[in-house]
């Protein structure tokens, strides 16, 4: 009977496990603001009214400011270096 092997990279499953949650806070991020944006018509001008406008574009740049700032501090942190 054969062993498994043991020489799974976990550092690599760690970069593979930043870069999906990259993405898939992302996609839910855009989700959400399309949603209120288009679906219920939040940022369409012929649809909305001037505080619902103001309203969701304050919430869209600061909600992207989050964003950004959460994707920097989940990758801000330096990979060490590969085992040889």
């Amino acid at each position: 009977m054969e062993e498994p092997n043991e020489n799974f990279d976990w550092k690599l499953l760690q970069f593979f496990v930043k870069i999906i949650r990259t993405v898939f806070i992302f996609l839910f991020w855009m989700m959400i603001n399309i949603f209120f944006g288009l679906y219920l018509g939040f940022a369409v001008p012929e649809e909305s009214t001037p505080a619902r406008l103001t309203g969701f574009y304050t919430w869209f740049g600061l909600s992207l400011a989050a964003y950004i700032y959460l994707v920097w501090r989940l990758w801000r942190k330096k990979m060490p270096p590969p085992d040889a």
